[in-house]
């Protein structure tokens, strides 16, 4: 896979997308980096600490999340995307599903798009992104969690989204899925779709995997969101050995370190 100037190796190595939300409400570090500042040190610690590539968030996803204007969502991405790729050699990613807000940062110097809604909230996200050359994460959702066959038809929604990666000109050495964990899903699908990741390898595309502090780990273990750690491990482990290869986490050098564990015994 290519992002950037960088030519990722998901056949053999495993990537970490360092969280830098600079956004008042996130669910986990909603207010903590929302300053120029405090982000420049927040992707510094996370660079330091093995990061691969930095996804920036303008807008919290959380549920009942409240939607911003395009124009307030630009505004707080930019500076730090600007400042990152001034100040450090890193690839950036930005969170979010707004065209708009995808060429603006694009345009700033991110040289990636992870969409959570799969390239389908609007008409115009993936020729942004194919106009510019881009990278993306196309990743599922639902409105409501309502499915027959649940695990196929994550599958089958990827596949619809891909396909309008495809008609758009997206180049497909720049393109990455991901399952959408805590997204259109109950718990108890959140547990089935992590237990079945592998479905999605047919696909032919690198799996990236956000699980990072979630509900569905904090409803497992009973855990308040910044005692989740042991639980995300859990799933970062599990995701390789059934095929993920890009990781998104808040924890970048314990999720580091398991990592190159899990390589070392899965490779010998």
């Amino acid at each position: 896979m290519i992002i950037g100037n960088r030519r990722l190796d998901p056949d053999n190595m495993a990537y970490l997308m360092g969280i830098l939300n600079v956004t008042p409400d996130s669910f986990s570090d909603g207010g903590r980096y929302n300053s120029y500042d405090k982000a420049m040190t927040r992707a510094e610690d996370m660079i330091l600490a093995g990061a691969d590539i930095i996804d920036v968030g303008g807008e919290s996803t959380r549920p009942d999340y409240t939607i911003i204007s395009d124009e307030e969502e630009i505004n707080r991405v930019v500076p730090i995307i600007e400042g990152i790729k001034k100040n450090f050699d890193i690839l950036i990613a930005v969170d979010t599903y707004k065209s708009l807000v995808a060429e603006a940062s694009i345009v700033a110097g991110a040289d990636m798009i992870n969409d959570i809604w799969g390239l389908k909230y609007n008409n115009t996200m993936a020729d942004v992104i194919a106009k510019y050359d881009a990278a993306c994460c196309i990743m599922h959702n639902k409105v409501t969690p309502a499915y027959n066959e649940f695990v196929q038809e994550v599958h089958d929604e990827l596949n619809e989204s891909l396909l309008l990666a495809k008609k758009a000109g997206i180049d497909s050495n720049k393109i990455c899925i991901d399952p959408g964990i805590g997204f259109g899903k109950t718990y108890e699908m959140n547990l089935q779709m992590l237990n079945h990741l592998e479905s999605l390898k047919d696909l032919g595309y690198p799996i990236l995997l956000g699980t990072s502090r979630k509900s569905v780990i904090g409803l497992t273990l009973n855990a308040a969101v910044d005692d989740r750690l042991e639980g995300t491990i859990a799933t970062t482990v599990l995701g390789y050995m059934k095929g993920c290869r890009i990781f998104r986490v808040h924890d970048v050098s314990e999720n580091k370190r398991v990592l190159k564990m899990t390589e070392a015994i899965y490779k010998s």
